[in-house]
């Protein structure tokens, strides 16, 4: 299966760079040079994941991602020119799945691309998963990549649903930020701590949507469990 992938940025020498990797990785490429561009084109071939620039003039990549989750869960993964926290972070919680600063190495680009896609498709090979795993009212079928909670489908990045799958696999287990990085990521990838919690307070807000204030317990100086799923008595 070829991987068809909308690269975002207003920097033309950064995109072919990108271009390149990806094609050398047995991708489709896409580009966008502006915001608007990268909606239209968007539209226009939904592609499987975006790499998006989040210094863009005008529409930048945050108005980008926060019109997309409009309407789609499809994977983003943030570049930006500065390491700011405050964009990290930002970044994660309006919707991101991941975030590369600049310079970077398209090495790891292209792995953490391959890190995101692989958390949306079975592993060749591998054991057919449970059809479906719950815990209250909270299910997820690994394989057709649904998540539900009393009926309500549930809106997941590709690493979020990758956390609460790992969650509902041992739903008695504690985990730690680096068990939960682990199953987010699975290659040699390293994030911040503040990088887990975005994912997990994104997690616990689109469950409380759904009117579930529970799902996910912080074992204080340990790390989190899953909760009882349950809505509100």
């Amino acid at each position: 299966m070829t991987h068809r992938i909308l690269v975002v940025d207003d920097d033309p020498h950064i995109r072919e760079v990108i271009r390149v990797a990806l094609k050398k990785a047995g991708m489709s490429v896409t580009e966008a040079r502006d915001g608007k561009d990268a909606l239209a084109r968007f539209a226009g071939e939904r592609p499987d994941l975006l790499v998006l620039d989040i210094g863009m003039p005008e529409f930048d990549g945050l108005d980008v991602c926060r019109e997309i989750r409009k309407s789609s869960d499809v994977p983003i993964l943030f570049l930006s020119a500065r390491d700011e926290e405050i964009d990290r972070v930002l970044g994660l919680e309006i919707g991101g799945d991941d975030y590369v600063t600049k310079p970077f190495s398209p090495r790891e680009l292209v792995a953490r691309i391959n890190v995101i896609l692989r958390r949306l498709m079975p592993r060749a090979g591998a054991m057919p998963e449970a059809a479906v795993l719950s815990r209250g009212q909270l299910s997820i079928d690994p394989e057709q990549h649904v998540a539900t909670f009393a009926g309500t489908a549930l809106h997941l990045t590709a690493i979020e649903f990758g956390i609460l799958r790992a969650f509902l696999t041992r739903p008695t287990a504690v985990f730690n930020r680096e068990q939960i990085m682990s199953a987010a990521y699975h290659l040699n990838i390293q994030v911040s701590d503040r990088t887990i919690d975005s994912h997990i307070r994104n997690i616990r807000a689109k469950l409380a949507a759904a009117q579930c204030e529970n799902v996910i317990e912080t074992v204080h100086g340990v790390g989190f469990k899953l909760g009882r799923c349950e809505p509100p008595a």
